[in-house]
């Protein structure tokens, strides 16, 4: 394979025709987040079946026909753990990457570990070892170092033979869909991180008022205008818990602002009136344009919830098990609380759960629903297994049958068949 760091404009064009050709590309990026209000791209790698490169943007200054590329939907984009690439793509396109892939969550549904890093992933899928050396340099330094250019190859040149295997094996499976889905997620989250409800990642809101929430969201607003405007990162404008502090005292001048517990800071005070004009605005609006208050977190539900999720959470343990598919990415705790509120209490305020939509709902959400209804029991069939449990369909008379992977069966699940340990 021919491996070289690209500095000419016109090596990278003809390399980003060869791509186009070749229908398929893995992609990389090494990038420095500390200090600006985006991630600094450092480099990019990008690997086709029969070459790998390094294209350095501090050269090459026009990225533009790669992130065509990204936007083509006759090219597939491979990453791992892809979803800052796929932030290159929205901030400078201004639109989602069309046909892209990412071998960190497809290996999620050929196994239960997830997230895998980059060389736990290599070695189980191809077999290699590979050695990961450089991930705190500096990316912005030149030249880049023989170490830094042999690491950022290797992080890139793996990645299309892991996508073919991955592949393969997700299509015998009828798995192939599930994962698409998935990746369609991906870029859809990343897409929304830029939307208007972007402040409602702040933590603490669920303990605000709806006036203090408005009070937050304009505070927000006006930090990420001034980030990016500062070219910093936000929390250095101003730090999430000062926010949400600023937001419950809701101070009417700069004495009252800087009385606020390190408020007091030289920066704070020459923004002061910026941010006090923000606060004033949101205490300006009337009442029916007030933010609704967010879901309670997780520690704040009723003990009946916590108890169901945990149970549910239990069967959904012994369902990915028994899959081979990686919990993690079928559904979290938020999600069984979820289809507990929606199912059992009647709360249809946050839609349907996820767990009962697409793929999840094929895997687990008849399965979890009828644990609910009290429509199936759990016992314990195999305790050497690795999913134990067998859940039995039950009727006023008793056992019915007993459950399949997918839903209910003509025939038992049998256990594991794992051979006794030899004294």
């Amino acid at each position: 394979m021919t491996e070289s760091l690209m500095t000419q404009q016109h090596e990278f064009e003809a390399f980003c025709k060869s791509i186009r050709q070749a229908g398929i590309v893995g992609f990389d990026t090494e990038f420095i987040s500390e200090f600006t209000w985006r991630p600094e791209l450092c480099l990019l790698q990008l690997a086709t079946p029969d070459r790998a490169v390094l294209v350095d943007p501090f050269e090459v200054r026009d990225l533009a026909p790669w992130w065509e590329i990204m936007l083509d939907p006759d090219v597939v984009v491979v990453a791992h753990g892809g979803r800052e690439e796929a932030r290159f793509c929205v901030t400078n396109t201004g639109q989602a990457p069309v046909n892209f892939k990412d071998v960190q969550i497809a290996e999620g549904f050929r196994g239960r570990s997830f997230p895998l890093g980059y060389d736990a992933l290599v070695k189980r899928v191809l077999g290699h070892k590979s050695h990961g050396k450089e991930t705190r340099s500096d990316w912005r330094r030149r030249p880049l170092t023989k170490s830094q250019v042999h690491y950022a190859l290797e992080d890139v040149q793996h990645i299309l033979p892991i996508w073919a295997k991955q592949s393969a094996d997700l299509k015998k499976k009828n798995r192939l869909a599930w994962v698409e889905d998935e990746f369609t997620r991906l870029v859809r989250d990343v897409v929304l991180e830029r939307a208007d409800e972007a402040w409602l990642k702040l933590p603490g809101l669920h303990k605000l008022n709806s006036r203090e929430l408005a009070v937050a969201k304009n505070v927000f607003w006006w930090r990420e205008h001034e980030a990016e405007a500062r070219d910093k990162p936000a929390r250095r404008i101003l730090r999430d818990d000062l926010l949400i502090e600023l937001a419950r005292r809701q101070p009417a001048n700069i004495d009252e602002l800087v009385a606020t517990r390190d408020m007091n800071r030289t920066e704070y005070r020459k923004a002061a009136a910026e941010i006090l004009a923000a606060i004033d605005t949101a205490l300006a609006l009337p009442e029916d344009q007030l933010p609704s208050r967010p879901p309670e977190p997780e520690d704040d539900q009723s003990h009946d919830e916590q108890l169901l999720g945990q149970l549910l959470g239990i069967a959904l343990a012994n369902r990915c098990a028994e899959m081979n598919v990686a919990m993690s990415i079928v559904g979290k705790t938020a999600d069984l609380r979820h289809l507990v509120r929606w199912h059992v209490f009647g709360d249809k305020r946050h839609g349907t759960p996820r767990l009962m939509q697409g793929w999840r709902a094929e895997v687990c959400g008849d399965l979890l629903s009828n644990v609910l209804d009290g429509k199936i029991s759990l016992r314990v069939a195999d305790p050497q297994s690795d999913h134990p449990l067998v859940f039995e369909y039950r009727s006023d008379e008793g056992i019915v049958e007993k459950t399949s992977r997918l839903g209910p069966a003509k025939r038992p699940v049998r256990p594991s068949r794992r051979k006794p340990k030899s004294s």
